[in-house]
């Protein structure tokens, strides 16, 4: 019997068992330290062990763990609060993931419409290589087929049109939309980033015709981009926005924000959820947002950034047979490989590096936002030496 025989065998896991970590280090159970750029798929954004979160749990944990949203949570209304004032939305509805961030910004959608006369507006529009969770109306979100197969009749009311198409997108809005929702940046998709004309374009064609645009920005929002959230790029804003991974720094929560008009619908009853903003979670998010609204923290991650875009430039220049070319914005990288993709995360774990794979052969980086340059130019070195070993030396 193997070690993990008790569990689903959903996971094809890697022979490495951490036992600490320490902001953008991981430590094994024998001292073997790796530097962890893949931060637990984007979600240890304050690194490992940061000492302000740390203490934020410690703090909760000897107070209260959970009351259940039959009660006043003070510490989510300041959340809320704080959230609200730094984005575009009026109203957030705290989850335990981003799957249903998800699940929620859907259901604000269809409710909306459903509540201002127009039940038949209930069509979700998204993006053909998108990923917005593992839930059975979050993978018929997504649309992909692989992660369809097995689980029935796909839930109804989801639409794909290609990437990056305006005309398709344009063609597909119709009297039956609610909703169209796109991640800026498509993570699990391989670090494909919308261009900024096409989200304003798509904000313009949402205006137009009376949907609603949600975003997903459960793994490019959070300063990832070196912006609060990847929209803001594009000078846009959503009518809805789904949020998660890095707002509790490694610890699960997510939320669903909207606009006062997008949540009209939303009354009591409507939705819920039992361990949802809990004040676990909640005195966590207030220390990710601590930290992340600082004075100059988005800006050290943009100059970090350029440490990673300018060093990763050099690699792909250098090993041509390796490397096809590089991609993302802020913290949020690729690496599109010639070598399968598996072949280089092992290549870069014999450099003791981390990375996290991603569609259309990419290999992605997702340092914690706190990483400074010299840990940048560390890993660097580390991913070239992962490139050398892959590399012919013929080019």
């Amino acid at each position: 019997m193997s070690e993990n025989a008790s569990l689903y065998s959903t996971y094809n896991r890697i022979p490495l068992r951490f036992e600490r970590g320490e902001g953008v280090w991981l430590v094994t159970e024998d001292g073997s330290r790796y530097l962890d750029f893949a931060g637990g798929i984007a979600v240890t954004s304050m690194g490992h062990a940061h000492p302000h979160l740390v203490e934020a749990l410690k703090q909760q944990a000897e107070r209260l763990w959970h009351l259940s949203n039959l009660y006043e949570i003070p510490d989510q209304t300041r959340l809320a609060d704080r959230l609200t004032r730094a984005t575009f939305a009026d109203r957030a509805f705290f989850t335990n993931s981003g799957a249903e961030a998800l699940e929620c910004a859907i259901k604000t959608a269809r409710r909306f419409h459903y509540v201002n006369g127009h039940e038949e507006r209930i069509d979700i529009i998204t993006i053909e290589g998108a990923f917005h969770g593992r839930t059975l109306a979050t993978i018929a979100a997504g649309g992909q087929a692989k992660y369809l197969e097995g689980f029935g009749p796909k839930a109804s009311g989801f639409i794909q049109v290609p990437f990056g198409d305006m005309d398709a997108m344009r063609n597909a809005v119709g009297e039956t939309t609610a909703a169209v929702l796109v991640e800026p940046v498509q993570g699990e998709g391989g670090i494909r980033e919308l261009p900024a004309q096409y989200l304003r374009d798509l904000r313009a064609l949402c205006d137009e015709n009376g949907v609603l645009l949600a975003l997903d920005e459960v793994q490019c929002g959070v300063g990832r981009t070196g912006r609060l959230f990847a929209h803001e790029w594009a000078g846009i804003t959503p009518d809805i926005m789904a949020v998660a991974k890095g707002i509790g720094g490694g610890f699960p929560f997510g939320v669903c924000l909207a606009t006062e008009e997008a949540a009209s619908g939303m009354n009591p009853g409507t939705h819920g959820t039992t361990y949802g903003g809990n004040p676990l979670a909640m005195a966590v998010g207030n220390a990710v947002l601590d930290v992340l609204l600082e004075d100059g923290f988005l800006e050290h991650v943009r100059d970090v950034s350029l440490v990673f875009k300018q060093g990763l430039a050099a690699i792909a220049d250098k090993y041509p047979d390796v490397v096809e070319e590089i991609r993302g914005t802020g913290l949020m990288l690729g690496v599109k490989c010639k070598v399968p993709n598996s072949e280089f995360l092992v290549a870069m774990r014999d450099q003791n590096l981390l990375g996290a794979p991603a569609g259309d052969n990419v290999v992605r980086l997702l340092p914690p936002l706190t990483t400074t340059a010299e840990e940048a130019r560390d890993g660097l070195s580390r991913l070239d030496a992962a490139a050398a070993a892959l590399s012919s030396g013929t080019s």
